[in-house]
């Protein structure tokens, strides 16, 4: 494995140092699912293993050097593909003996992966299946570690709600320097134009897009991606608020660093199930 090597300045007495994953997509079910779903396993492999080695092997060796080097892991979603009793159990035994924290992903809650509109009435059809393999809150989480307070929160429906900027503006009272870890990326017009542009995707799967920018999509991720109130106020606030330092996402499976109007960095870091991965050094 040979992780991209970024350096986060935020002004720590020390550094610490932390391994960012997201998206691996671990597509696995067995006789406890419904044939409908091991069928779908069978197919999500083959499209994930194009990519290289194959998932499995990617995460052994994420996780392999993870505990080699002792760092911690910080993952942004998109751990599992779909929920199944294989997926959620192998996941828990993967990281049984990990340090990790973890931000949610939209495939966490995803039953057969793109049968139904994933909104929040569908998410909670999974939640509380997925949630107890998990250590951390999945719909908003902070964790101290060496001065750094990671906070976690769910935006895997491209929403914030108004719960969750309240319990952000607490964290801030903190005083500490804030990393907040999102599954699907802050927009920026850089961002918008690499994905559409460049890697020509339908649409930018970016949260808080301008509405002008949605006029490309179909009528499903125009309806998925448009920002509503709780949304904008939410971004606002990661704007104005200098304890921010930096963001980490996934969700687009290629590695890439943005600025935010704020002046704030924002890392992406690409599938995990092509075997990315990024070794942060904040500091």
């Amino acid at each position: 494995m040979n992780p991209t090597l970024t350096r986060i300045p935020i002004g720590l007495d020390a550094p610490f140092r932390a391994l960012h994953l997201s998206d691996n997509h671990l597509s696995l079910a067995d006789s406890r699912d419904d044939e409908r779903k091991n069928r779908l396993a069978q197919r999500r492999q083959r499209e994930f293993d194009s990519a290289g080695k194959g998932v499995m092997l990617h995460i052994t060796e994420q996780l392999a050097y993870a505990k080699e080097n002792r760092l911690p892991i910080l993952h942004t979603g998109d751990l599992i593909d779909f929920v199944s009793h294989k997926n959620l159990e192998t996941a828990e035994t993967l990281f049984k003996d990990i340090d990790y924290f973890m931000a949610v992903g939209n495939h966490e809650f995803s039953l057969y992966v793109g049968e139904a509109f994933e909104d929040e009435a569908y998410k909670m059809q999974s939640y509380d299946f997925v949630q107890k393999h998990f250590r951390n809150d999945l719909t908003f989480a902070s964790r101290e570690m060496s001065g750094i307070n990671f906070v976690a929160v769910d935006n895997s429906y491209y929403r914030f709600t108004v719960i969750q900027l309240e319990k952000l503006k607490k964290e801030a009272e903190k005083g500490l320097p804030i990393v907040l870890m999102l599954h699907c990326p802050l927009h920026t017009d850089e961002l918008y134009h690499l994905i559409m542009d460049d890697l020509h995707f339908p649409c930018a799967y970016l949260t808080g897009t301008p509405e002008p920018l949605l006029k490309p999509y179909d009528d499903y991720r125009y309806r998925q991606q448009k920002p509503d109130g709780a949304t904008l106020k939410f971004i606002e606030y990661v704007y104005a608020c200098p304890s921010i330092k930096a963001i980490l996402g996934g969700h687009m499976h290629e590695n890439a660093e943005s600025i935010l109007p704020s002046g704030v960095m924002q890392y992406i870091t690409g599938g995990g199930y092509k075997g990315y991965a990024r070794e942060i050094e904040f500091c």
